[in-house]
């Protein structure tokens, strides 16, 4: 069955056009148009390759809804069939961005950042791009950040011949200093993979979020991955500020929150991102 004949059945209709949408390097993704329905997004994957990616997805984005000052795709259908999952999405109208796009995006933020739980972690592991994300719940960011986030990753691309265990003991060290490093906060609600490709303006000047790794974690680390490849507005950050004031130093503090998706990437794209990894780990 290809991807087209899967639509038409969950479609149950021959009767619509599907239209490839770029992008979608991990997952199909099309954009249908029925004309009861409208305009939907279906991402596709093989079932067994990626283990409920998409039903996490899922329940990522349901999570996300706790905040209601940032907007999410609703969700009309998920599942598997024939072999593949699939995840039917609301279709979101994108709009130009105008001044008050940037602060209402900031304001949003900050409200979903201030979401909080007992613990550090998740109630499931789930997807950072491809590569499956441990969620344990621990009780310290300092143990979540290590033994959740780091040494999975440092292990994978040891494992993998990325790096050699030299290099990883060069990543390590900054273990002993994760305590000093990052002031203590509550967990927060997080996207998990927040660089410009996961947010849309939605028409009305709307920002949307899209394709989550949610947990609970230090929010610095949303805004780690924000400044890493850029596309966001300095006044979201302004905004952010004022609605939920961040600890004093928090600019200072950004390449160690870069750390964990630069191995992610490390792992995902290979030795090129190296050298941003040990230039932040170099000082310890």
């Amino acid at each position: 069955m290809t991807h087209q004949e899967l639509i038409q059945q969950l479609y149950s209709s021959s009767q619509i056009q599907i239209h490839p949408v770029s992008g979608g390097d991990i997952n199909a993704v099309f954009r249908v148009t029925d004309e009861k329905k409208g305009k939907t997004i279906v991402k596709i994957n093989d079932a067994k390759t990626y283990p409920q990616m998409l039903a996490k997805e899922e329940r990522g984005l349901n999570e996300l809804r706790k905040n209601d000052a940032l907007n999410l795709p609703a969700i009309q259908d998920q599942g598997e069939l024939e072999g593949f999952q699939y995840l039917i999405l609301e279709y979101i109208e994108q709009g130009q961005v105008d001044a008050s796009f940037w602060p209402s995006f900031g304001c949003g933020l900050a409200k979903l950042h201030d979401i909080t739980e007992t613990n550090f972690g998740f109630n499931e592991d789930n997807y950072i791009g491809s590569l499956q994300q441990s969620n344990l719940q621990c009780e310290s960011w300092t143990e979540f950040l290590i033994n959740q986030r780091l040494i999975p990753q440092v292990k994978l691309a040891v494992d993998n011949d990325i790096i050699n265990r030299e290099e990883s003991k060069q990543i390590e060290r900054i273990y002993l200093e994760v305590d000093d490093l990052w002031p203590t906060e509550k967990p927060a609600l997080l996207h998990g993979d927040l660089w410009s490709g996961n947010y849309l303006q939605g028409v009305q000047n709307r920002p949307y979020l899209i394709d989550p790794a949610v947990y609970y974690g230090h929010r610095e680390m949303d805004l780690g991955m924000m400044h890493l490849f850029g596309g966001f507005d300095t006044t979201l950050f302004e905004f952010y500020n004022e609605t939920y004031p961040l600890e004093t130093g928090w600019k200072s503090r950004i390449k160690y929150n870069q750390l964990y998706p630069l191995l992610v990437h490390l792992n995902l794209f290979g030795k090129t991102y190296f050298n941003q990894i040990r230039a932040i780990v170099n000082p310890f």
